[in-house]
C-alpha cells in the first residue's frame, strides 16, 4: 500500500541515476524511503552539484535509505548522508532466494570498523547463517559451522527462503545443503559478535599459494585512494599459485589499458595487506 516511483533513468544501468532524477522522483510522491544500489548512489553523489535548492529539500525529507546489490562502502554512505541528512542509512544483505538475511546501519558500520571484507550485520529475525569452510582447493566442502573467523561459503536457512528452483535441477542440487540450507555463492565469515562479513563471490576468490584471498576488502582499500574511481582484485595464474593483480579505473579518461606508474602502484600496495603483483589501469570496468 505504499506508493512508489522509479526515477527517470535506464533501469538496467544503475549508474545512469542522477541526483536530479532521484530528487525529482522523491518530490513527486513526497518520498520518505529510497532504495538504490551502490553504483546508482555513486553517480548520485557525482551529479549532486546539479541539484537545485528545491530538489535538495525533497531529499532532505527522506527518512530511510537502503542500499544493496553489491558491497556498499561506508564512505559512500557518509557522502549520501550529506544529501539526505535526516535519513537512517541501512545496507540490508540478501538475495533473490532469501531476502533479507542480515542488516546493518551506517552507525553500526562505523562502530565495527574495518575488517576482511564488508560487514553486513547480524542475521535478522528467524534467519540462521553458517559457513561451509573452503578446502585446500578453495572449494566449499566443509561441514557447516558458526565458529568465528572461519572463511567459507555463506549458507542460509530461513522460513522465507525459496522453496526450489523451477526447471533448474543441477542448480538446485548444487545450492542445497541437507537440513534446508541454501548456498549463497558468497564467501565470508562470522565475527566474534556474530556479525556476518562478506568477502566477495565464491567464484571470485583468488587461490594464492598461501591460501584463499577474498577480493572485496582489497577493492575497497584501493578505491579509497585519491585518483582511483573503481577497482577489481583478480587472480592471475594456475589455481593454488595465483598472484593478486589489481585492475583499476583512474579518475579521468584514459584511452587504453596500461600499467600504473610506480607511484600509484606503491600506493596500492601500501593500502592493502596482501602482496600485489601488478597494478593495471583500464578505461572502464563492467
Amino acid at each position: 500500500g505504499i506508493p512508489s516511483v522509479v526515477p527517470d533513468m535506464e533501469v538496467t544501468s544503475p549508474g545512469t541515476l542522477t541526483a536530479t532524477a532521484l530528487a525529482a522522483a522523491a518530490a513527486a510522491i513526497d518520498a520518505t524511503m529510497v532504495f538504490a544500489s551502490p553504483a546508482a548512489l555513486k553517480n548520485v553523489i557525482a551529479t549532486a552539484p546539479e541539484l537545485t535548492p528545491t530538489l535538495r529539500t525533497s531529499l532532505g525529507k527522506v527518512r530511510k535509505l537502503m542500499s544493496a546489490g553489491a558491497p556498499v562502502p561506508a564512505e559512500l554512505l557518509r557522502e549520501v548522508s550529506l544529501l539526505m541528512p535526516n535519513a537512517y542509512l541501512h545496507t540490508p544483505y540478501g538475495m533473490t532466494e532469501v531476502l533479507p538475511v542480515a542488516d546493518i546501519t551506517l552507525r553500526e558500520i562505523d562502530e565495527v570498523g574495518g575488517g576482511d571484507g564488508v560487514c553486513v550485520g547480524f542475521p535478522v529475525h528467524d534467519v540462521e547463517v553458517a559457513v561451509s569452510p573452503l578446502d585446500a582447493d578453495g572449494v566449499a566442502t566443509g561441514d557447516l559451522t558458526t565458529a568465528a573467523h572461519v572463511l567459507g561459503e555463506v549458507c542460509i536457512r530461513a522460513p522465507h527462503a525459496k522453496d526450489e528452483y523451477d526447471k533448474l535441477w543441477m542448480i538446485e542440487q548444487a545450492s542445497a545443503v541437507p537440513g534446508g540450507w541454501h548456498r549463497s555463492g558468497d564467501v565470508g565469515h562470522i565475527d566474534d559478535s556474530g556479525r556476518l562479513w562478506i568477502g566477495g563471490r565464491l567464484v571470485h576468490v583468488i587461490h594464492a599459494p598461501h591460501g584463499a584471498v577474498t577480493p572485496v576488502g582489497i577493492e575497497h582499500a584501493v578505491e579509497s585512494i585519491p585518483g582511483i574511481e573503481m577497482a577489481a582484485a583478480v587472480g592471475v595464474g594456475p589455481r593454488g599459485t595465483q598472484q593478486v593483480v589489481v585492475v583499476a579505473v583512474p579518475v579521468g579518461e584514459i584511452s587504453k589499458p596500461r600499467l600504473a606508474d610506480l607511484e600509484m602502484a606503491d600506493q596500492v600496495r601500501s593500502n592493502t595487506d596482501v602482496d600485489v603483483a601488478a597494478v593495471l589501469l583500464i578505461p572502464a570496468l563492467p
